[in-house]
């Protein structure tokens, strides 16, 4: 078997590529799970394993209610459904059948969905599914994760595989820049400092990872020296290093491709509370539905920005200062 091909640094993949890429590396070393399809493995990125492995893949069509419910039974009889579709149909359309099939007997099924997000781009709100986050870390049982880019989600998804438990994983549609490289590890539960800072800290998951990046390296030029961790679990958090962030700079932005109702930025201000209050900003979409567009004119308009996150941080030390 061929070693797996991981992407360079500063390249753009879509991370439905990756998907793809580790589904079928997977599959030609183990044989305990099987793909569950909606009709929809072109755009999910699925198509390879199903060129490859026809005879693993469920065929459901369009009833995600009926996958769902199946998919909880199958895991009955020891075989790992992993059920891909789009985000909209798989948390919102199949919700309860995924609630109390699969979540409630703590069953053992990997939800993996793309288009999520304003990423989405020219399909426009009906698709952009903005909701997600909320929707599935408050079922209890469920791990929820998130890759920031290609290498990422090809390191996450034999970890997934191999947790016992529901596990919900979301998948961007559009290119997305390579952050990681293929010695960088994934550990559920534990986050990722990619950049040292003192004076803030940005907590970024999925898609606006690489925009805090980039925002933390403008400030840099600003004399703000600027903390990023990418949150890739949010569920469960890594309530260490969450709580690191909170005592040693005094100041935290949460960045999100979601709603900013019940999402990460929810997640962690509601840690935050708790344990160790300091200032905050939840950068994600406003309440709003999403709308048709290109990705980054989206990113622009709902203020998803680089440019976004360095005002967020410099309003928060403004705050912070006045205290």
């Amino acid at each position: 078997m061929n070693d797996l091909q991981f992407w360079n640094i500063g390249e753009k993949v879509s991370l439905r590529e990756a998907f793809g890429r580790i589904l079928v590396h997977e599959a030609k070393k183990r044989d305990d799970f099987v793909l569950f399809d909606a009709d929809v493995a072109g755009g999910t990125g699925a198509k390879p394993f199903v060129q490859e492995f026809p005879e693993r893949v469920m065929q459901f069509g369009i009833a995600e209610q009926n996958m769902m419910a199946a998919a909880g039974g199958f895991s009955d009889v020891g075989i790992i459904p992993v059920v891909s579709t789009f985000a909209v149909f798989g948390t919102m359309r199949a919700h309860e059948q995924f609630r109390t099939a699969i979540a409630y007997p703590n069953r053992n099924v990997k939800l993996c969905c793309s288009h999520s997000g304003v990423d989405v781009g020219p399909d426009g709100a009906t698709a952009q599914m903005l909701e997600d986050l909320a929707i599935m870390r408050s079922i209890p049982s469920v791990t929820v994760v998130v890759p920031a880019d290609a290498n990422e989600l090809m390191k996450i998804f034999p970890v997934i595989l191999d947790k016992k438990g529901p596990v919900y994983m979301r998948i961007g549609r559009s290119p997305a820049p390579v952050i990681f490289s293929k010695n960088d590890k994934f550990e559920i539960g534990k986050a990722t400092r990619v950049k040292e800072g003192k004076d803030a800290t940005i907590i970024a998951t999925g898609a606006m990872v690489a925009r805090a990046i980039e925002s933390a390296q403008i400030l840099d030029k600003e004399g703000i020296s600027v903390r990023v961790v990418n949150l890739s679990t949010i569920k469960p958090l890594d309530d260490k290093e969450i709580l690191s962030a909170a005592k040693e700079t005094g100041a935290i932005v949460t960045a999100e491709d979601h709603n900013v109702m019940g999402g990460m930025g929810s997640a962690v201000s509601q840690f935050i509370v708790e344990n160790h209050p300091v200032s905050m900003k939840i950068i994600g979409v406003q309440d709003l539905f999403g709308k048709s567009g290109e990705p980054e004119e989206l990113a622009e308009y709902f203020g998803l920005t680089g440019k976004h996150l360095c005002k967020a941080v410099e309003e928060i030390l403004n705050r912070k200062g006045a205290k």
